[in-house]
């Protein structure tokens, strides 16, 4: 008996001695880890690395609550993105993703004007997030399982359904009719850094074809190339070239933008860093109660004439006493006020990208109900 005494104290004390390591190695080398991987972070947006080689880092505090306590959210745009996110007259961010970082901050602060939208190219953008600058990117961001790997993104649900596109001058003696296949020798400019960049050279490749890939900080450089005529093709989302077509095609010259299925998948949509659960369900829940509201016919006109609905909408708009938003940590009435402060899915598009010429009706970013791929969870 005192044999067997002795032998379970001395498994006892080693399984305390054991523990108490584990603690000491976790305080000691995982905080130079983390101080360490920002530092690399920050040291690759110096040098101008590519975007797709941040190292991910995590944080212990909990984001949502960060986030409320100091009063405002920050969140990555597109600097030059038409109709997703440019500046105004007066400095302000205007478009697609803008709004959607707004309706964000609503549902965590109850206000559209608690933000802080900052300009970042495709380059600094996930080093943004990593290091801490910004807490949310609606930057026209693809999902890729790189980036939900390796970089160490999280994604929420897509916001646009896009896919990347060439445009050309008619002049050039491009049609359209034109494709991919009859690029062969140009010189085709793009932004560096992206996933439009690795596209098009892989697509290349698989026709056989030899083009000259030019790349750029930004889009705004390479449109300018090719209104001075150093670039045959520019090429990027077919958002993006509807854009730049409607708003700075010159007078007496005529763009097309290539026909037929795109060239890549480019599902574009909120993005964060990992491991922040309670912010994740935010942002995706904003959109998703935005989409839900056009499933009812809620707009940002009419919101305060569904104020004693019953059933699915009642509980996003925070009626009655479900409450389910208050689980999430925010509001009871957080949809409530986006869609009021900011407006439902279909409202965006038709301030922004409707002007544009892009149609919502009938395409794959409509609602599943007319045929589209738009298909949020239920509300309950």
């Amino acid at each position: 008996m005192r044999k067997d005494f002795l032998l379970r104290l001395l498994a006892v004390i080693l399984g305390f001695t054991l523990v108490a390591a584990a603690c000491s190695d976790d305080d000691g080398d995982g905080g130079d880890a983390a101080d360490d991987a920002a530092d690399d972070a920050a040291d690759d947006a110096a040098d101008g690395s590519s975007d797709d080689t941040v190292e991910a880092t995590q944080g212990d505090s909990d984001l949502l609550v960060e986030i409320q306590n100091r009063g405002e959210l920050n969140c990555g745009v597109s600097t030059v993105s038409i109709g997703f996110a440019v500046q105004d007259s007066d400095g302000i961010y205007q478009g697609f993703d803008s709004d959607f970082c707004r309706a964000t901050a609503v549902a965590i602060l109850g206000d559209a004007g608690a933000i802080n939208i900052i300009g970042l190219t495709a380059a600094e953008r996930f080093t943004a997030v990593q290091t801490g600058q910004v807490d949310l990117l609606h930057r026209n961001t693809t999902w890729t399982q790189s980036r939900d790997s390796d970089v160490g993104m999280d994604f929420g649900p897509t916001t646009y359904f896009d896919g990347q596109q060439l445009m050309a001058r008619v002049s050039d003696g491009f049609s359209n009719t034109s494709g991919v296949a009859d690029i062969d020798g140009a010189v085709v400019c793009t932004n560096a850094g992206t996933t439009t960049e690795k596209n098009i050279a892989e697509a290349a490749d698989l026709l056989g074809i030899t083009i000259t890939l030019n790349t750029f900080e930004d889009f705004d450089i390479v449109t300018q190339n090719f209104i001075d005529g150093a670039c045959d093709i520019i090429t990027t989302d077919g958002s993006g070239l509807v854009g730049r077509k409607a708003e700075q095609q010159p007078a007496g010259e005529e763009w097309v933008i290539f026909p037929g299925a795109p060239i890549s998948k480019e599902p574009l949509g909120p993005t964060y860093g990992q491991n922040q659960s309670r912010f994740a369900d935010v942002v995706n829940w904003t959109v998703y109660a935005m989409l839900i509201a056009d499933e009812y016919g809620v707009n940002q006109s009419n919101v305060d004439d569904f104020l004693d609905a019953e059933g699915e909408l009642g509980r996003l708009l925070g009626v009655g006493d479900d409450e389910v938003q208050s689980a999430m940590g925010i509001a009871p009435d957080a949809f409530y006020q986006v869609i009021k402060q900011v407006g439902s899915y279909s409202d965006l598009w038709e301030r922004h990208l409707a002007p544009l010429g892009l149609t919502l009706e009938g395409t794959v970013n409509d609602l599943h109900t007319n045929g589209g791929l738009m298909y949020p969870p239920p509300a309950r």
